[in-house]
């Protein structure tokens, strides 16, 4: 089986960054899924945290209608909701509670559920859809998450219990200080908004979390551009310790987890790669599909944070790969 696994589309941006509602991104994409079995969307696929979840998902359906229909029969698209798109399992997870019934790692969430959800999974055929949460088991040692729980180990309070369950950490998601930038640009005039949302999602990305939203507001040294440089070093030195923290926690069984959230995809070539393995793990991330000014400007793929990023997934083997890299640039922005 040959599976393609991306994640951080953020179909409906009100900045229009995410890169699949440019034809020659969305071309790219669907040529590479003729030859795929499995599709697994990966989390935050639309962007339901800027305060227009019904804009979003409009947007979002000719491109989810395009993938739908390169897939083809016969073939099955996997889809996990991250920290952005949350609200699709919120109703199934109040189900849950309600019903006194604890949350698995890689449970099956009706689609049912949620209409949105009905309404992806029609937007999708014909291929079989399945929507999994918080995590899904894609090999006999292979687990995805779109990793957002890992946000509770970039914060000093409130800690998730050593053991812990899916459930901890749900009960921790607490707002993020992107979350927060996401509300303030949304009610803000665009000329003050969209430096706060921007920066509230670089500040995400730099693992930097628990900074105070004061800090965040225009005029700050933190809205100067910063570097991937700068980013990849965050990455290295907080963000995945804080995924091999989550999987520690959870008990994560298999050898390789796969994730995204952060936008940065991985291992690459010029990775040491011990910086991704922990506790007998090795950790892939999937990368983005937003093309992010304040990163790219001047650059060129091969680049870590270059949208396109995916992991490809045949015989059990992982391969990250670029599948925009030879796109031209300017058809991105």
């Amino acid at each position: 089986m040959r599976t393609l696994v991306i994640s951080d589309l953020h179909l409906g941006s009100r900045l229009e960054r995410d890169v699949l509602r440019r034809p020659a991104a969305l071309e790219r994409l669907c040529a590479e899924l003729a030859d795929v079995d499995r599709l697994v969307l990966l989390g935050d696929t639309v962007e339901m945290l800027e305060g227009r979840p019904r804009g979003a998902l409009a947007d979002a359906e000719p491109v989810l209608r395009a993938i739908g229909a390169a897939m083809g029969e016969d073939t099955e698209v996997i889809l996990l909701p991250g920290n952005h798109d949350h609200a699709l399992v919120r109703p199934w997870l109040r189900e849950r509670r309600s019903a006194g019934k604890s949350v698995g790692l890689a449970d099956r969430v009706p689609l049912r559920s949620n209409p949105d959800l009905q309404a992806m999974a029609r937007w999708l055929k014909p291929a079989r859809v399945q929507v999994r949460y918080p995590g899904v088991r894609l090999g006999e040692d292979i687990w995805a998450h779109h990793g957002h729980y890992l946000d509770r180990h970039l914060v000093r309070q409130p800690q998730v219990p050593a053991p812990a369950i899916p459930e901890d950490y749900e009960r921790a998601l607490g707002t993020s200080i992107a979350a927060l930038g996401a509300v303030m640009a949304a009610a803000l005039p665009p000329i003050i908004g969209e430096p706060i949302d921007r920066l509230a999602g670089i500040i995400r990305l730099a693992g930097v979390a628990a900074l105070p939203i004061a800090d965040a507001l225009p005029g700050s040294g933190l809205l100067a551009p910063l570097s991937a440089g700068v980013l990849g070093y965050q990455f290295r030195r907080v963000g995945l310790p804080a995924m091999a923290s989550v999987n520690a926690r959870l008990g994560v069984a298999e050898a390789n987890v796969l994730f995204g959230h952060l936008h940065r995809s991985g291992p690459r070539s010029r990775d040491e790669p011990g910086e991704w393995e922990a506790d007998g793990r090795r950790l892939w991330n999937s990368g983005c599909w937003v093309y992010e000014p304040l990163l790219l400007a001047g650059a060129s793929p091969p680049h870590p944070y270059w949208p396109g990023g995916a992991l490809l997934i045949e015989d059990d083997v992982i391969t990250p790969v670029g599948l925009l890299d030879d796109v031209d640039p300017r058809e991105l922005r």
